[in-house]
């Protein structure tokens, strides 16, 4: 008679409010007692969370984890899962509380659920899915978060990442990297293989493709934190030398207000501390060696052709040359005779007259900002203006550092500097390696043209530039990729719409 009984309150889902919240509430209640009525209890409870009445929805919602017994718990975690497209904010929350409620119970036949629909479900359950990972996964305890649990957690996301878009790779990477058991070298250097794998070195690079760029700095931007002595950048460091720097004025982003070469640089910047042997290295040395020759001016009485006699100087772009020169100082370690047994005595000899030029400029512009920071302290030196002096003065102090070593007889690779945008202290690994963005949409005052003292009496220091984003890019937040699923990552293909519990 029990059976008839509980038969009777699964019938209450078809009759008004009143039996419907009382269904809502007995259905779990006594489930236990009838396995051979389980399915019918579900889909009744499946139905009424499906209800109206928003009251009696949130009630049903509440009451799932009671059905998460034996086999049962990945299909209630699957229904939890797709209940996430709730925009009923109380509703949304009542079922995320349920989800962790049965994390605890079993994590593996959770996350079953979860990738289930990561994979086949709906686009809008797709993304709340993938949120759902990244904010919560950290906020469970290590009983929880096991070893076994963890690899299924890389098992599956390793399946999802064969078609992503680039804001799902970054929310993946958050969730990886967030991993117990990938914090180890072994664990950092199989991240950077995914990476690797999901930018795509081996094609063909079209600097004309916002596209093909958004990958490539999406994917640099991921990797640049798990690099380390141990864990080498040497594949991103050459693809960068052989097909991005060749094209750096050729690059596009959809982005306002970024400076995308800029952005390239530091990157490479960042990259090249942690370089390991380099196949073609004297090649690629070569190319960063041009790239920088571009940005370091002759004098203009000296120029060719005239085009900056009189007048008007050369800009100096000292954010893009630091980048620049410390990435030629990483990798010129790892071949000392580059300046003076590769190159020819003119070039040697052209290269140290534009060396010297910058450095008598950079000389002008450290004494200026060091005069206008002089007595500055505390909240004098966090105005936006002198913000701007104190990593133009760090730009220049460093750009200074490396030239003097290259002026060496040979030239020495041998000091040590701490790129303009990083902390000076020793980050902390697990610190993330970006700093804030410092901007300002004016320049440091340019250096007066003044006569100067003795020899200085016929020099007019160059005009300066320092890149209005002096600080560092967010390696999360900047760019994405243009479009939803479908575009720059390719499409994810056609599943199946609809209900699917």
């Amino acid at each position: 008679q029990h059976k008839d009984a509980y038969q009777v309150i699964l019938d209450g889902v078809k009759g008004g409010a009143k039996e419907k919240r009382l269904a809502a509430q007995f259905i779990p209640k006594f489930f236990k007692h009838f396995p051979e009525l389980a399915d019918s209890a579900i889909n009744a409870q499946l139905d009424l969370c499906e209800d109206e009445d928003v009251s009696i929805r949130r009630q049903a919602i509440k009451e799932l984890p009671q059905f998460a017994t034996g086999d049962n718990l990945p299909r209630v975690a699957d229904i939890l899962t797709q209940l996430l497209q709730s925009d009923d904010s109380a509703e949304f929350n009542l079922v995320n509380n349920a989800l962790l409620s049965i994390f605890k119970m079993d994590a593996k036949g959770t996350l079953g659920g979860l990738f289930s629909q990561i994979l086949q479900g709906e686009d809008i359950v797709r993304e709340r899915a993938i949120k759902f990972l990244s904010t919560k996964l950290k906020t469970l305890p290590e009983e929880v978060m096991t070893k076994e649990v963890e690899e299924f957690i890389l098992t599956e996301s390793k399946k999802v990442l064969e078609d992503v878009t680039g804001e799902e790779f970054v929310l993946f990477m958050k969730i990886l990297s967030g991993l117990k058991s990938l914090q180890t070298v072994s664990g950092r250097q199989q991240l950077v293989e995914l990476v690797t794998e999901q930018a795509d070195l081996e094609q063909t690079f079209n600097p004309s493709d916002p596209d093909c760029m958004d990958r490539i700095l999406q994917c640099t931007r991921q990797a640049v934190p798990l690099f380390s002595k141990n864990v080498h950048s040497t594949k991103f460091v050459t693809y960068f030398c052989e097909h991005v720097l060749p094209n750096l004025s050729s690059l596009t982003t959809p982005l306002e207000g970024v400076d995308i070469q800029l952005e390239v640089l530091k990157l490479l910047a960042e990259m090249s501390s942690f370089c390991g042997d380099m196949e073609k290295l004297e090649s690629n040395l070569k190319k960063l060696f041009d790239k920088l020759q571009e940005y370091m001016p002759l004098p203009p009485e000296e120029a060719e052709n005239g085009e900056n006699a009189g007048n008007e100087e050369p800009k100096l772009q000292f954010s893009y040359v630091e980048c620049l020169l410390y990435s030629f100082h990483q990798l010129g370690c790892k071949l000392p005779d580059f300046l003076t047994a590769k190159l020819n005595a003119e070039k040697l000899k052209d290269f140290k007259i534009r060396l010297q030029y910058f450095a008598r400029g950079l000389q002008v512009y450290i004494r200026q900002l060091r005069l206008a920071l002089q007595g500055k302290t505390g909240e004098a030196l966090k105005t936006e203006e002198n913000k701007i002096k104190v990593v133009a003065l760090k730009i220049t102090n460093n750009i200074n550092v490396l030239i003097k070593d290259l002026f060496h007889i040979p030239p020495s690779y041998k000091s040590t500097v701490t790129l303009s945008w990083k902390p000076v202290q020793k980050a902390d690994a697990s610190q993330k390696r970006a700093s804030e963005d410092t901007t300002s949409s004016s320049p440091p005052k340019k250096a007066s043209a003044g006569p100067k003292r003795d020899a200085r009496q016929i020099y007019n220091p160059p005009s300066g530039k320092y890149s209005s984003n002096l600080g560092s890019f967010s390696y999360e937040q900047r760019g994405g990729f243009r479009g939803g699923r479908g575009r720059g990552w390719g499409g994810r293909g056609n599943r199946s719409r609809g209900r699917i519990y």
